[in-house]
């Protein structure tokens, strides 16, 4: 079907289908939009009782979203605002995309930097603007997009712009981004000068602790060297692998992170320190080889000469020959996770069992259920391991950022691995304390859940996704008795401090206010080059190590 559906056109045809389909794509997005739009107009309610929940009707109402989009709990949240702005704030918006005029991309970066535009009457000016600019900014970059609705908020609403903070100013310390390949992770951020000198002197104090026989280069053993010093060490391990040498191995780090691996994965990185181990040595022996003086050289032995092949007969030890007949070696190499469901290279894997990682075998649940609410650290870590992500339909919140739940509630249900899953904070409030949402789950780790709409949806392991291989059945539990219905259950609904609303209205007036002040400081600031400039001096400098604020002394 996808090869046949538009032979026979010519390319002038297949241009237009292409202009057609994405007229068609842009206007279902639109009403995809508009249905979401309805769906929170009809659920979502702005009491002051529901409201201080922390599973209010907004997060229902994306739970229910998530579930039958099948993403998670921010994304469809993030959907939500879409649609509430288009209907509510950007009608003339609308119209375009519902027309099919509008890519998503537009209208997803139009409704999200016009956020902070809180004067109904300019908004509507704006709207109005925007429809009419906004048909021509479909071939622009992502960066000319963001500047050209700027421009044309910064017209009708300047303290509206999105700003970003300074952040030269502020000492922060980030660890990985979204571009990061999977065998190393981005480090970057500001310290103190002492603080960095101290760093420095470690690093360089570690470095020289280690002998000239470590094959690693000097950036490789600067970077095993944070690690170290990250692990609680003093010391760098050496790598000469000389059973003579002076550097002293480190001791034992008190950080424990936990890495899914199996089995094959585990051997393929003993394999590979193996072949490692066996290059140094060779390196050695023959660094040592070279070091030793040349033996005299003895007489060689004269032998009658063999006689010559014919020239059509077989070469068995042919190297051409040999490779072209044998297969290739294919095997599986394994995986290994790191939390956070982020790929373990084996070469990383390696690495972190040269550095002393533990390999400890997986603990199994029995049929027995724990006599206790809380799951052992044991079962808990078969929990997690098996799940990988929160249990809800379309949440990807990775299991160690998850609470572990009861399906059926403790005492009716037992503290075992067959009645356990993982929920986010969110979902695991949702299905405790709000009406609607029921999970069952089956021995194999599958649950089946049920919205408050009537809607089922299927969840399995998210180990089944990475280890197919593994079999996570545990014991099948006996009927289990239902807890009692609780006529004060949504009464005891954790509160927040203030509204959702309240908070989005707190977040738009303090960035409204920072942007004013970012104006009026950019004001004063072209008002003192213009002083200095009509009085014929240079422009003021600000001071290289405070900016443009005074010195604190």
């Amino acid at each position: 079907m996808f090869d046949t559906a538009f032979a026979g056109l010519d390319e002038s045809e297949l241009i237009a289908a292409i202009a057609q389909a994405a007229r068609e794509e842009a206007a279902a997005g639109a009403r995809k939009s508009a249905a979401i739009a309805q769906l929170v107009h009809l659920t979502v309610t702005y009491d002051d009782e529901g409201g201080r929940w922390v599973y209010d009707s907004w997060a229902e109402a994306a739970s229910e979203l998530g579930a039958v989009l099948n993403i998670g709990q921010k994304r469809a949240s993030g959907q939500m605002r879409i649609a509430v702005a288009l209907r509510e704030r950007l009608p003339k918006i609308a119209a375009l995309f519902i027309a099919g005029r509008l890519s998503a991309r537009l209208i997803s970066e139009i409704t999200w930097r016009t956020r902070l535009v809180d004067d109904a009457q300019l908004l509507a000016l704006l709207d109005a603007a925007l429809a009419e600019q906004s048909l021509q900014w479909g071939p622009l970059s992502d960066v000319r997009l963001i500047r050209a609705i700027d421009a044309l908020i910064d017209r009708y609403d300047p303290d509206a712009v999105i700003r970003a903070r300074e952040v030269i100013k502020t000492r922060d310390f980030h660890i990985g981004a979204a571009e990061d390949p999977d065998e190393l992770v981005l480090v970057w951020g500001q310290l103190l000068g002492c603080d960095a000198a101290m760093l420095s002197a470690r690093i360089t104090a570690m470095v020289k602790g280690i002998c000239d026989n470590d094959r690693r280069t000097m950036g490789e053993r600067r970077s095993c060297a944070v690690g170290a010093i990250i692990a609680g060490q003093d010391h760098l391990p050496c790598r000469c692998g000389s059973p003579e040498c002076a550097a002293t191995a480190p001791p034992k780090s008190n950080v424990v992170i936990s890495v899914i691996a199996d089995p094959a994965a585990i051997e393929a990185a003993q394999q590979l320190i193996a072949v490692e181990d066996r290059e140094q040595h060779s390196a050695r022996a023959e660094k040592q080889a070279q070091a030793m003086p040349a033996p005299e050289p003895e007489p060689e032995p004269v032998t009658p000469p063999e006689p010559a092949a014919e020239p059509d007969s077989p070469t068995p030890a042919d190297p051409e020959v040999s490779k072209s007949d044998s297969p290739r070696c294919l095997r599986d190499s394994g995986v290994a996770l790191l939390p956070g469901v982020k790929i373990l290279p084996i070469v990383a894997l390696a690495e972190a069992i040269r550095g002393g990682a533990a390999i400890k075998q997986l603990w199994l649940p029995g049929p027995d259920p724990e006599p206790h609410y809380r799951p052992s650290a044991k079962l808990a870590a078969f929990v997690r391991a098996r799940d990988l992500f929160c249990r809800h339909p379309g949440c990807d919140v990775p299991a160690e950022h998850c609470d572990i739940d009861h399906v059926t509630p403790w005492p009716y249900g037992p503290t075992h691995a067959s009645n356990l899953n993982c929920k986010c904070r969110t979902h695991h409030i949702g299905k405790t304390f709000a009406e609607g949402w029921h999970d069952e789950q089956l021995p194999d780790g599958t649950v089946i859940w049920t919205s408050p709409a009537g809607q089922r949806a299927t969840t399995v392991p998210g180990s089944r996704l990475i280890f197919p291989g593994w079999d996570t059945t545990t014991a099948e539990l006996p009927p289990m008795a239902q807890p009692p219905p609780d006529p004060g259950r949504t009464a005891k609904m954790p509160k927040r401090r203030r509204t959702r609303a309240a908070d989005n209205a707190a977040r738009i007036k303090a960035e409204r206010e920072y942007n004013a002040a970012q104006r009026a400081l950019e004001h004063q600031r072209a008002s003192a080059a213009e002083q200095h400039r009509q009085a014929g001096l240079p422009p003021p400098q600000p001071h290289p190590d405070y900016g443009d604020d005074p010195p604190p002394f």
